[in-house]
């Protein structure tokens, strides 16, 4: 059997009235794939975070190689060959791959950074670990995929040979998963333990050697991956079974809500984002919008929410027939749009404010009294939500920063399902969300598409886009190349038209 490599002995945790990790015990064995599963706020990330030295545990123990640490730091945790890829990246876009991945450890020639001998040291590695990065590059070219793998060379430069990966393909394309899966192996194979926390139960049987589950706050089993199955993982995580795909009745569909035409947006200068798009999306149906990331969705997003005004060079965007084209973001929401962005802190959330704050964004004027908001009211709607969507920890006053990312996403369904709408856009709706919200939030789209309100669904998971939609437009190089119907076609199918290979 494998030596532990890490062993966290009862760590509790807690952060005021919260109690994030209570005696949780987990042991990692060197040269291993070690999955941490559980729901949003189960305290993974707590956990990781402990061990990386951001937080300090309230009690319990940290032995990293047979050494117990005393104090821990994210100093210390590299110094014991730890490096941690956060769910956020932490890049500075401007910069090169080279001067982002040497910040703070920078080494000098004369008066000059060493950016040289910089560069050559990330090509090896990158090399080494099949990374495919050029280290002149700017974050700023780079697609996400590329920012994970800058990430890993970040904290294999720093010496690391246990990586932490929290939520690590969260915002992946299928491809740039199948690449990463071929990184992690590669660090195995060059003597690497790796930790990856993650809600995706398929890519955990593909990628993992055993998996420990947390659940509230506390270890409910470590066991081997090949002893188990996603159903089982489900079970243990949620605490009862789990529907793992949507089930959903034949659309009832009536009038068309939504009807987009011509639509043409530019990127820069006379490139274009959306070239003619013409589709139509009508009452009680989702369309899917497949498609690599970056072949348009974002700008079809931002055009149909009036977001992106400037950048569109025709097309009309029609609401029953009336035209919303040169109308304000307010004035769409008015008319009955609804929004689940695809980038939650840069579109769904101000961080700093509290969670019952960021339950009414964009409906304040619906939670006033003699002209200033109504915090009464405004706190019992709150309460209502964080319980109806089972938000944790479940208390209004918590600032939404300090949510996981999944709790994070709670908040946002809440609100943008609260809305009186006609036309929703839910883009991707279950990014970093465990299994269990993940159904949630699937009941919550087909229950509105039940009730005849018009979805758009944009999500880089294709099983998701399958199940959920009823037609599937796949986007490529702005164009939609082909609609389907949902029910018959399937991923392989799919992903000829993403990538091109097929032309329809």
């Amino acid at each position: 059997m494998a030596e532990n490599i890490i062993e966290l002995k009862n760590i509790v945790k807690r952060f005021g009235k919260v109690l994030a990790n209570n005696n949780i015990n987990i042991a990692v064995r060197k040269g291993e794939v070690h999955a941490i599963v559980g729901e949003n706020g189960a305290g993974k990330s707590t956990l990781m975070k402990i061990l990386y030295g951001l937080y300090h545990p309230d009690e319990g123990q940290i032995i990293i190689n047979g050494e117990t640490i005393i104090k821990n730091s994210p100093k210390n945790a590299v110094k014991h060959g730890i490096g941690m890829v956060h769910q956020h990246f932490m890049l500075i876009p401007p910069l090169t791959v080279a001067e982002n991945v040497i910040l703070g450890m920078e080494t000098s020639k004369g008066p000059f950074v060493d950016i040289n001998t910089a560069n050559q040291r990330i090509k090896k590695l990158s090399d080494d670990f099949n990374l495919h990065i050029d280290p002149s590059k700017k974050i700023e070219d780079l697609s996400v995929g590329e920012n994970q793998r800058v990430e890993i060379i970040k904290v294999l430069y720093r010496g690391a040979n246990i990586l932490i990966l929290d939520e690590p393909t969260a915002v992946l394309t299928p491809k740039e998963v199948e690449d990463f899966f071929k990184v992690i192996k590669s660090l195995i194979a060059q003597g690497k333990t790796v930790i990856i926390i993650t809600h995706k139960l398929d890519e955990i049987m593909e990628i993992s050697d055993r998996i420990t589950i947390i659940k509230h706050g506390e270890t409910v089993d470590t066991i081997n991956t090949k002893d188990t199955s996603p159903k089982e993982i489900a079970r243990m995580m949620v605490g009862r079974d789990v529907l793992l795909q949507a089930e959903k009745k034949v659309a009832q569909t009536g009038k068309v809500i939504l009807d987009v035409k011509n639509l043409s947006v530019t990127k820069s200068k006379d490139v274009l984002a959306l070239d003619n798009l013409n589709f139509e999306i009508k009452a009680g149906e989702v369309l899917g919008f497949a498609g690599v990331e970056g072949n348009g969705q974002t700008e079809l997003i931002e055009a149909l929410m009036g977001l992106n005004t400037e950048k569109i060079k025709s097309g009309k965007i029609l609401l029953e027939g009336n035209d919303l084209s040169n109308s304000l973001t307010k004035e769409r929401l008015e008319q009955g749009f609804s929004h689940i962005p695809e980038d939650r802190h840069k579109r769904g959330l101000v961080l700093e404010y509290q969670n019952s704050d960021n339950l009414i964004l964009g409906q304040q004027h619906n939670f006033t009294r003699t002209g200033l908001l109504d915090r009464i009211g405004i706190d019992e709607h709150s309460e209502r939500l964080i319980k109806e969507f089972d938000v944790r920890p479940p208390h209004k006053e918590v600032l939404s920063g300090g949510l996981s990312g999944g709790n994070q996403q709670k908040i946002i369904i809440a609100r943008e399902f609260f809305r009186k709408f006609k036309f929703l856009i839910a883009a991707q709706p279950t990014r970093g969300v465990d299994i269990g919200a993940i159904e949630f939030i699937h009941k919550q789209i087909i229950k509105a598409r039940d009730e005849g309100k018009a979805i758009l669904l944009v999500s880089a998971e294709l099983n998701e886009i399958i199940s959920l939609s009823d037609r599937i437009a796949v986007l490529y190089k702005g164009k939609i190349v082909k609609i389907v119907d949902a029910d018959k076609t399937n991923k392989n199918e799919l992903g000829m038209y993403m990538t091109g290979a097929s032309n329809g």
